[in-house]
């Protein structure tokens, strides 16, 4: 059977003379980049994987003496098939991934490897170190060695919900609910990794990826951890200034106008934005709007007619 050869001295960045010094530190650098929880491109756990299956070989002398007598001429990708009657410690080409059969007990055995790449599985796949256990059913046997598939969902909370935190219900396709916490901070678009709750079909579960959306809200408007609140106030409280209560995620908090306020203007609250995972919370940042009645009454109509008359403001300069 023919896999892809794989080129484990590539795959760490090391020369195939390196020592087991230079290989461990090359796998703890490549590990902590990689590592699926630190680096989320797409293809962080897949080359993870690889990672793994590298060092496993490289840093056992025994594996790194059978797999560096393959040659140095095979490079990264190419169909490799093993020479006739080839075998490492009793690996046998074709045995399975994750599993070995065996003939005489009529049962599939364990490898401590599954997960990893066909080559690594011909090659070292049915090692007979006594980490698998005889004994189970072929069916039993089979679902604890093959991988199940990753699955992803969406959850919708509320910004006061992802400010203090919540935990919800989220029913999945088939029926399947879970009880999910949402951690205090969370931002639109974070993903919570749930192992072990994705697909089975048959084999180990896989782990369910499950994004977080923010609900668009009535009053704030969300930027990083900083909040945005619109805050309309007349034209004499922004003239002469005044006290405001304005709402937060949490109670509510006085607004101090000075004297000419400007619609436009920021007014900056600190740590009264969206609560921060590892550290503060953001800032609110209340934006005036200066409103003019739509109707007025008698004496209103009167007052703005004197103030028309007696105002030396002139807003326009042209």
């Amino acid at each position: 059977m023919a896999v892809k050869f794989q080129d484990y001295y590539e795959t760490l960045g090391v020369d195939r003379g390196a020592s087991q010094e230079q290989i461990q530190t090359a796998y703890r650098k490549l590990a902590r980049k990689l590592h699926p929880d630190v680096n989320k491109s797409p293809d962080a756990e897949e080359k993870f994987k690889r990672l793994n299956e590298a060092s496993e070989v490289l840093k056992d002398p025994e594996k790194r003496r059978r797999y560096d007598s393959l040659g140095e001429n095979w490079q990264a990708g190419q169909d490799f098939s093993p020479p006739p009657g080839w075998e490492f410690f009793g690996a046998r080409p074709g045995a399975g991934r994750g599993f070995r059969f065996d003939m005489s007990g009529g049962d599939f055995e364990e490898s401590p490897f599954s997960g990893f790449s066909d080559f690594f599985e011909i090659l070292f796949g049915g090692q007979p170190n006594g980490r698998g256990r005889a004994g189970r059913s072929g069916r039993a046997a089979w679902a604890r060695a093959t991988p199940g598939e990753d699955r992803e969902a969406e959850i919708a909370i509320s910004l006061e919900e992802a400010h203090r935190g919540v935990r919800k219900t989220l029913t999945l396709e088939g029926g399947k609910t879970l009880e999910v916490n949402i951690p205090a901070g969370t931002t639109d678009g974070h993903r919570l990794r749930l192992r072990g709750q994705g697909g089975g079909g048959g084999a180990q579960a896989g782990d369910l990826y499950l994004r977080v959306r923010l609900a668009p809200h009535p009053l704030f408007r969300l930027n990083g951890q900083d909040l945005e609140l619109e805050v309309p106030v007349t034209p004499w409280e922004a003239a002469l200034g005044s006290r405001i209560e304005v709402p937060l995620l949490e109670g509510k908090a006085t607004l101090k106008l000075a004297a000419g306020a400007q619609s436009g203007q920021r007014l900056r609250l600190r740590g009264k934005g969206l609560a921060h995972r590892g550290g503060g919370p953001g800032d609110l940042y209340a934006v005036i709007r200066i409103v003019v009645p739509g109707s007025l009454s008698a004496r209103e109509r009167e007052l703005y007619e004197e103030l028309s008359r007696v105002s030396i403001f002139q807003p326009r300069g042209y």
